[in-house]
């Protein structure tokens, strides 16, 4: 997979553990929160990744 692909992954892992963790503070689940903000470091992982095979890359 590209930097590129990486990228955009890890932006839709960020936003989408974001809208989790919001949905279980709303609906005070404390499960879901803890889901969301794993799934947010995972995207910022993805991220750096996707900009070190860029880096690489050139």
């Amino acid at each position: 997979m590209s930097g590129t692909g990486d990228k955009i992954k890890g932006t839709a892992n960020e936003v989408a553990g974001k809208v989790k963790q919001g949905v279980g503070k709303a609906v005070d689940s404390d499960k879901m929160q803890v889901e969301g903000a794993a799934q947010e470091t995972k995207g910022k992982a993805q991220k750096v990744v996707g900009d070190v095979k860029d880096a690489v890359k050139k």
